[in-house]
């Protein structure tokens, strides 16, 4: 099983000038420093206007970053938000091929389809349909990023005639593609489509991990159809906080209730929140909670959430030695160790930790506990199960890819397009470029380009 980490760039408030820069320089070292600990990968989620909780609006600048300073660790878009309202497909594949490049071939394509007010509102997305805009724009861009020339598409969300979309990804005939699942239904429906399941969601239950991912498994052997180039048979979970220190007592002190913030702000952002951009201040919102100082906005961490830090430290612990899968990455290397094995012996492919908003030597001594007391035995044991898997899937990749339609429309060696650009009413010209860079008039540029458009004599 591999090992990695996410991040969100969460911003608590109080805001100086300065909060932000301290925060993109901190998570660019701590991904440097994960790399020299052997993590697989990190992952990084795209979200919009959603302040204090996540700051990661451009994660492909943020990767891009990263990819200069890092050698191995493997670069996930966690994900791109695929309604072509956000990103268009020609976009992403430039971005993504882009990245592929400069890293040398090591991006991950997580895609997903946006769920929140915030951002589906902010976009004008209807919510009903982002499912078939987030099919469309994933077919479109790994074609965008595979065919020479992409020979064009036409659906209800994305038309785009045809184009020579470059450049193209080191990895061919595209990195790996995941899809962002938060129920099981969404699992079902990433095996269907031969793609990563990327489950962001914390299971508890080490058995319930196990049904998932044999019930992704059972979906992909015997129904997969891949909506991509390539098939990516994998199961990735979230494993919450990390946070490994030489005690379990100091652990849970330096993650204190910073470690609860983060499902909290889900339930604030993508049900019960009633938020005034520029205005609340979500990180104060959630202390007074967690202290008991105020109500919550519906999502209790814990029904006996009252009192000081102190307290709230107490209920962290008690919740912890209750359910000792609850946060595998929170205890001694011992500890996490011994949970994560849990993870690996329930088949699952790879398990990530958020990196909380708590002090930046804590995150990198956690990181550096992981490295030196924790990936090593995982690492190994993972080639040996990688190539036992790729062996037993063999037949069920060979059966999915056969059964994929390919409905790209074939190359016309005829089309062809024109330099001067002519307004879609076909009555008027953007001839002021090749007027001042070619010399020739307006009136000529706009005849030539009425011509080739079919327009006049």
């Amino acid at each position: 099983m591999k090992i990695s980490i996410f991040v969100e760039v969460t911003v608590p408030r109080p805001w100086a000038p300065s909060t932000e820069h301290r925060a993109f320089t901190e998570v660019l070292e701590q991904i440097e420093f994960a790399d020299k600990q052997g993590f697989h990968s990190v992952w990084v989620t795209e979200h919009h206007f959603m302040e204090e909780y996540a700051h990661a609006s451009a994660p492909e600048i943020l990767l891009a970053a990263a990819a200069r300073t890092t050698t191995n660790i493997r670069l996930g878009h966690g994900i791109v938000s695929m309604p072509p309202g956000v990103n268009h497909p020609a976009r992403v594949a430039e971005r993504i091929s882009t990245l592929d490049l400069i890293s040398n071939g090591r991006v991950e394509f997580g895609t997903g389809e946006s769920s929140s007010v915030a951002e589906l509102g902010g976009f004008e997305i209807d919510p009903g349909k982002k499912r078939e805009m987030w099919r469309e724009g994933v077919k479109v861009a790994t074609r965008c990023m595979s065919e020479e020339p992409f020979t064009g598409f036409t659906g209800e969300f994305v038309s785009m005639p045809p184009r020579n979309v470059v450049p193209k990804p080191m990895q061919r005939p595209h990195p790996p593609v995941w899809v962002a699942c938060t129920r099981p239904a969404t699992m079902t429906m990433a095996a269907e489509n031969g793609l990563g399941a990327l489950a962001f969601v914390t299971k508890a239950d080490v058995d319930s991990v196990r049904a998932d991912v044999e019930r992704y498994y059972s979906t992909f052997e015997s129904s997969a159809v891949p909506l991509t180039g390539t098939l990516n048979p994998n199961v990735l979970y979230t494993g919450g906080n990390m946070m490994v220190a030489s005690s379990y007592e100091q652990a849970v002190d330096r993650i204190g209730h910073s470690g609860g913030f983060f499902p909290w702000a889900i339930g604030y952002y993508y049900v019960t929140g009633d938020h005034h951009p520029g205005r609340d201040e979500l990180y104060r919102k959630y202390e007074a909670v967690a202290k008991g100082e105020a109500a919550p906005h519906e999502l209790r961490l814990d029904e006996n959430s009252q009192g000081t830090r102190a307290d709230w430290k107490r209920l962290a612990s008690e919740a912890l030695q209750k359910n000792l899968s609850a946060w595998p990455g929170v205890g001694t290397p011992d500890m996490v160790r011994d949970r994560i094995r849990a993870y690996e012996d329930a088949g699952l492919d790879q398990l990530m930790f958020l990196l909380p908003p708590v002090k930046h030597e804590f995150v990198m001594e956690s990181l550096e506990f992981f490295g030196k007391e924790i990936i090593p035995e995982f690492h190994e044991r993972d080639e040996k199960l990688q190539r036992e898997k790729a062996i037993a899937l063999e037949p069920a990749l060979e059966r999915a890819m056969s059964r994929r339609v390919d409905d790209a429309p074939a190359y016309d060696p005829e089309y062809s397009f024109g330099g001067a650009p002519v307004s879609f009413d076909k009555k008027s010209v953007a001839s002021e470029v090749a007027e001042s860079r070619l010399g020739l008039s307006g009136e000529a540029v706009q005849s030539m380009a009425l011509r080739r458009a079919g327009v006049g004599s």
